[in-house]
């Protein structure tokens, strides 16, 4: 037998040796499989299925809304957004890719803050007391040296953000339009970046803030907040849809169920009864007066009688609800117009007259002995008018006298001739003490309870007649005089024209009748009366040369919850309408507060008449008189 060389056992060797290697590599593959196929097939299947399928929510588009500018029947409206949807970015930065981190501090400065910064010192210069009287030179070292403290500090911050390094994102700005985004484009800046999204946009900013309310995050999702976003928030928004798809080899979407498919709808679109030449102008007109005046707020309401319709309404302070993050008090998003409570003063006087005219137990010759104040069964202090101190008594006075002169004295006597729970009725039959139901979030009732107690007390009677002691909202005020300017029919105000649906459907509103509170005859005596008080009494500057305005004044002190008194301040309004005879329009003007100026004529008055003259030339109405 012949004995093995050494060659033939080394080569025998490796063959058994390469042998082990593929069975055990066989082996591992089998075992490979086995997990892949067997113990591992639901994550390896659900991982295929995330790169094949398109699973999310497919976002509805919000509806927008719009207000329209037209100068009459016969003129086509022209719609103006002022809430509509934009892409706008997020800017951010990832610190350790910042190379250029001084470059790209000083950049982002004159894209984000340099204007804003340079408007804020400005400001400041010119309200600082302490370097009002200085020379134009001493102002501009003093702008200057501000200006570079503030850009020093805002590089600085920028600059700290940047030596986060271990930070992967740090947000820049929010909702940064097109034109800023092609900036930062073109500078080309390591490590900023920016991220689009489609966002809420307000293209009129604050002229229509009280209006509109904003869209804000509950949570995580996006909700309506405050006036028309807040109130027909489920209309706007719409509904979101579904799809579940399979993509193909190409990247393409495939729909493999129509189950696995729901389409988004989109909101609805609203259409206002704002009218935007109308809006701007009183909008401005009343930021002037608020700023004149140096009052705390004010509104301004336009209103057509007929129709209940609301053409204009402004609010005063405002904010732009693109940056309502920016604003300091809660408050200011609250519409004053209808969330405001207030004690209406001498324009109440009205509805007392128009109460006791109804009822046949005055008319306008009627006269009593005014001996400048009047004691009430039950309360130990006279109740006086405003001129008692400086004029004392009238006399012998008449009814349109008493709105002309804004008697306190004879509001009483026209109230105590139809009694107080008659009153009461006609206070009630007004809408006062309830909502109106206009289509826009924190509407208040306003408070009546004096006159609505089993017994009403003599006194509470005596004071609401000329407005105190009672509290209630502009836009209830307003829609009482229009009720007085439409031969007594009461309308419900409304802001929203129509409604039209994705599909282009339309539901419009049809103005609301509810309830004839007086009759035509009352009302065109107390319009005939109402008129009187503007032509010769304390409303002159509310005269608008060749037509006739109705309207009377408010002047009405504010109570102070702690003292259960009144305080010094005051609430300043004037409510008119025009043309008398066939009323375009109704308004009310109102200031919180004015300093300097004791009564609503030389505040409140002069505004109605500016923005009045402003829309008679508007609408062209043909004047009816020659002064």
């Amino acid at each position: 037998m012949r004995k093995k060389n050494r060659r033939e056992f080394e080569n025998n060797n490796r063959v058994n040796f390469v042998a082990a290697i593929i069975f055990i590599s066989g082996l591992a593959a089998i075992g490979q499989l086995f997990h892949l196929q067997i113990i591992d097939y639901a994550y390896y299947r659900a991982a295929a299925a995330r790169q094949q399928e398109a699973n999310g929510v497919m976002p509805a588009k919000r509806g927008k809304i719009f207000i329209q500018d037209e100068r009459g029947a016969a003129a086509a409206a022209e719609l103006f957004p002022i809430a509509t949807n934009r892409e706008m970015a997020t800017v951010f930065a990832r610190p350790a890719e910042v190379k250029e981190p001084q470059k790209a501090a000083e950049s982002l400065y004159a894209i984000f803050n340099e204007a804003k910064i340079a408007a804020d010192v400005d400001r400041v210069i010119a309200e600082d007391e302490l370097i009002k009287d200085e020379s134009a030179e001493f102002k501009a070292v003093k702008r200057e040296l501000e200006l570079k403290a503030r850009k020093e500090r805002s590089i600085a911050d920028y600059l700290s953000v940047f030596a986060k390094a271990g930070d992967s994102y740090a947000k820049i700005a929010d909702r940064v339009d097109e034109d800023t985004i092609k900036k930062i484009n073109e500078l080309k800046l390591s490590g900023i970046d920016y991220t689009l999204l489609t966002q809420r946009y307000y293209p009129e900013k604050n002229v229509a803030s009280h209006l509109t309310g904003f869209v804000g995050y509950a949570g995580d999702k996006h909700e309506g907040r405050y006036g028309l976003e807040g109130f027909f928030d489920k209309e706007l928004a719409g509904k979101d849809g579904y799809v579940k798809a399979d993509r193909n080899a190409l990247g393409e979407l495939v729909v493999m169920n129509d189950e696995d498919y729901t389409r988004a709808v989109d909101g609805r679109d609203l259409v206002l009864t704002i009218n935007r030449s109308l809006q701007f102008e009183a909008c401005g007109k009343l930021r002037e007066a608020v700023n004149k005046h140096g009052a705390t707020g004010g509104s301004v309401i336009i209103m057509e009688p007929a129709t209940g319709a609301i053409i204009a309404l402004c609010a005063y302070p405002d904010y732009d609800p693109n940056e309502y993050r920016q604003v300091d008090e809660m408050k200011t998003f609250n519409n004053p117009a209808i969330f405001s409570q207030y004690e209406p003063g001498s324009t109440f006087k009205s509805i007392t007259m128009a109460a006791a005219l109804d009822q046949g137990k005055v008319n306008p010759a009627s006269v009593y002995d005014d001996k400048g104040f009047v004691m009430v069964a039950g309360w130990p202090k006279p109740i006086k008018n405003s001129d008692f101190e400086s004029f004392g008594g009238h006399g012998r006075t008449d009814m349109t006298t008493v709105l002309v002169n804004s008697l306190n004295t004879g509001a009483i006597f026209a109230m105590e001739q139809i009694g107080a729970n008659t009153f009461a009725d006609y206070v009630k039959k007004f809408g006062f003490g309830e909502k109106t139901g206009i289509e826009l979030e924190t509407e208040a009732t306003g408070n009546i309870a004096n006159l609505t107690a089993k017994n009403i007390k003599p006194v509470s009677a005596a004071t609401a007649s000329f407005g105190q002691g009672i509290s209630v909202t502009a836009l209830q005020m307003i829609t009482a005089y229009a009720a007085i300017a439409n031969g007594g029919m009461l309308m419900q105000p409304y802001i929203v024209q129509e409604i039209v649906g994705a599909g282009g459907e339309n539901i419009p509103t049809v103005p609301k009748q509810v309830r004839q509170i007086i009759t035509s005859r009352t009302s065109a005596i107390l319009s005939a009366m109402l008129t009187n008080a503007v032509e010769k009494g304390h409303a002159k500057q509310a005269k608008v040369p060749g037509y006739y305005v109705a309207g009377k004044t408010g002047t009405a002190q504010v109570a102070n919850a702690e003292t259960k008194g009144y305080s010094d301040q005051t609430i300043h309004s004037f409510i008119g309408f025009a043309p008398v005879n066939n009323p375009k329009f109704v308004m009310l003007t109102r200031l919180d507060d004015p300093k300097g100026e004791r009564f609503a004529e030389t505040t409140a008055v002069p505004l109605f008449g500016e923005i009045a003259k402003f829309m008679l030339n508007y609408y062209q109405v043909p004047q009816e008189r020659k002064d």
